[in-house]
């Protein structure tokens, strides 16, 4: 007999070798069907799993977030079974689950497209009915690549496995090269959904091969699953590129490629954003700088950029040799920290910068703000001390608190540690910072999960994963710890006992990029901006020419005060200019007509409400500044 000790503490004698499955019926049968897979010794494992030394159990339901992961993983190769039957000389990449979903690359002799997901998923339907339990077994490579010598693909994934033996899940016909955990049957993975289909190089390098990706999702319950589609049509009518279009915010360009436009409003909204970035920076003890779009190839050398990134990078060959326009701000930087001597005492300084950078990415992986060529960094670069460190990466979490509390985003922390390779310094180096920054947040009340081997290649950093309206995922913030830079380019500054020392550099962005960052929030109000940010704040529409000499006096005082204002004088029924102004989202729409020619008033109708409040110039005017002061 063992023991296993259960989450809430207690402790059960099982015989050697039961498995987890028979584990949890013993427990209790109906807790044993709502389990999905198991935690032993902290490990997730399937359910199939025998016991064979004294351990700890956690059972891992359906209901579980943990659980989301799993049912998309086994419902990638649910899809893959099905892929199989349908195309039988199909040759199959990888199937991950991610964010939401899941997606499967495949070698297919013909093209799939939206119209064959349908025949797709009504074989993967079958296949759920059919209740085909998984069995996972382990195979020598040498044994495992006989049996997948018909799939390259797969052959070349047993060779990347670095144990001797390799995992293989099967579910009857279909088999698959895979470390796990599944489900126990294909009969609980009965709420999917296929949602797209696009092309990917395998192993995601464009010298590779082009496959079918095909995506999808998965959840525990049609409710979950009803309630996902719903939000995918939503995130649909919110899409930044159709709104920026409708509310006239930026246009895009055959002649730019990834270089977004600003429009007037769209330049506004940016202004807005910019002046609110400037605030908060020089509130808190930081120097605002600008650095030349261009600089020499010899700079990106001693940087290491070159060698990292000149693939990347837009160069130009003029007469003193080749200068390369800028993939990042930090060199720039660390040229302003050295124009002078520092002393301890100055430490940390700090640079703030909205650095204007290029970099090349492939025309088909543009997407509005959101994947461009041209963008602003909202970068800082801190010079500091080592014991300064924790202090320092303290102050800026709580600005990136202050900053996506007023956007109503919410966001968790990812640690990305030394890459495998291609990366500069000694790895001693990069343990003090790895642990440097794990402190810091600790310290901080922060948590954060461990992103292996996605630092940069100067430095490891703590990514900031921001959750929107519509429950999506998006990368922007970023503190980088950089111990390498610094001393490539000789900065120091002279110590307390007189000697000279390297600082260290922290790299840190809070927006990512501006570009970036008002394609999310776009897609976040759904256009409907907040008063303080909205490109316009207030549409004057006077009832009738009448009135219009009383909306111009309301323009010289908004302007005073600095109320961002538009006017219709159009020749259109009062109807459908109070109607249009609601689909520009405007915050605040006043209809001026004989009452408040007469009372010297307005009446304002707030966006999305029907509701029409009358209230002073001053009381209005008022309001509106309000907003801005509060940000709301």
């Amino acid at each position: 007999m063992i023991k296993v000790t259960l989450k809430d503490g207690s402790i059960k004698e099982v015989e050697k070798g039961k498995l987890v499955i028979e584990i949890a019926k013993e427990l209790s049968l109906s807790l044993a069907k709502k389990a999905c897979v198991a935690r032993v010794d902290g490990v997730l494992v399937d359910l199939k799993t025998a016991v064979e030394k004294d351990c700890s159990l956690e059972l891992i339901l359906f209901e579980d977030k943990e659980a989301l992961d799993i049912l998309n993983h086994s419902c990638a190769h649910l899809l893959a079974h099905a892929m199989h039957r349908l195309y039988p000389d199909t040759c199959f990449g990888v199937g991950p689950a991610i964010e939401e979903g899941f997606y499967y690359d495949f070698k297919v002799n013909c093209p799939i497209t939206l119209e064959d997901l349908p025949k797709i998923e009504a074989e993967m339907k079958r296949i759920v009915k059919e209740n085909i339990s998984l069995q996972h077994y382990y195979l020598e490579k040498a044994e495992a690549k006989k049996k997948f010598a018909s799939d390259k693909f797969k052959c070349e994934l047993i060779d990347a496995v670095e144990d001797d033996k390799v995992g293989i899940y099967e579910q009857a016909d279909y088999a698959d090269v895979c470390r796990g955990p599944h489900v126990i049957s294909t009969s609980v993975l009965k709420n999917f959904k296929l949602l797209n289909v696009s092309g990917a190089y395998w192993r995601g390098d464009s010298k590779n091969e082009m496959l079918t990706r095909i995506y999808g999702t998965c959840f525990a319950s049609p409710e979950e699953l009803e309630n996902h589609l719903h939000n995918l049509e939503e995130r649909k009518k919110r899409d930044h590129r159709k709104l920026g279009k409708e509310l006239e915010l930026f246009m895009l360009s055959e002649y730019g490629p990834g270089l977004p436009f600003w429009l007037p409003k769209g330049y506004q909204l940016r202004r807005t954003l910019e002046d609110f970035w400037l605030d908060i920076h020089k509130n808190r003890g930081y120097l605002v700088i600008n650095t030349p779009i261009m600089l020499n190839r010899e700079l990106w050398e001693t940087s290491g950029h070159w060698d990292h990134y000149k693939d990347d990078m837009f160069t130009i060959e003029v007469e003193d040799g080749t200068y390369a326009i800028k993939p990042m701000n930090c060199p720039g930087a660390i040229l302003v920290y050295k124009n002078d001597l520092h002393s301890y005492k100055e430490l940390p300084l700090r640079y703030a910068e909205l650095g204007n950078v290029h970099r090349y990415e492939a025309s088909g992986a543009l997407n509005g703000l959101f994947r461009v060529r041209g963008f602003t960094q909202d970068d800082a670069h801190i010079m500091l001390r080592e014991d300064q460190v924790g202090e320092e990466v303290a102050r800026i979490l709580s600005l990136y608190d202050y900053v996506y509390s007023i956007f109503g985003l919410d966001y968790s922390i990812e640690l990305s540690t030394r890459p495998e390779e291609n990366y500069i310094g000694d790895i001693e180096v990069w343990d003090v910072a790895e642990k440097a920054l794990e402190e810091a947040c600790l310290a901080t009340g922060h948590s954060f999960k461990i992103n292996p081997g996605d630092g940069a290649f100067y430095g490891p950093k703590l990514d900031f994963k921001l959750r929107d309206s519509m429950n999506r995922i998006w990368q922007c913030g970023t503190v980088q710890l950089d111990m390498q830079l610094p001393g490539r380019f000789n900065c120091t500054y002279i110590a307390e006992d007189g000697t000279k020392k390297t600082p260290i550099m922290i790299h840190r962005a809070c927006f990512g990029s501006l570009e970036r960052f008002i394609g999310i929030i776009t897609e976040n109000y759904a256009g409907a901006f907040p008063c303080w940010l909205a490109p316009v704040q207030v549409k004057l529409i006077p009832v009738s020419e009448k009135h219009k000499e009383y909306c111009l006096k309301l323009n010289e005082l908004f302007s005073l005060e600095g109320i961002r204002f538009e006017n219709d004088f159009r020749d259109e029924k009062l109807g459908y200019k109070i109607r249009e102004a609601q689909t520009k989202k405007i915050p605040y729409t006043l209809v001026l007509g004989d009452k408040e020619l007469e009372t010297n008033t307005v009446n304002y109708r707030p966006y999305g409400k029907r509701e029409q409040i009358s209230v002073s110039i001053e009381e209005f005017i008022r309001m509106i500044k309000e907003h801005s002061q509060n940000k709301n």
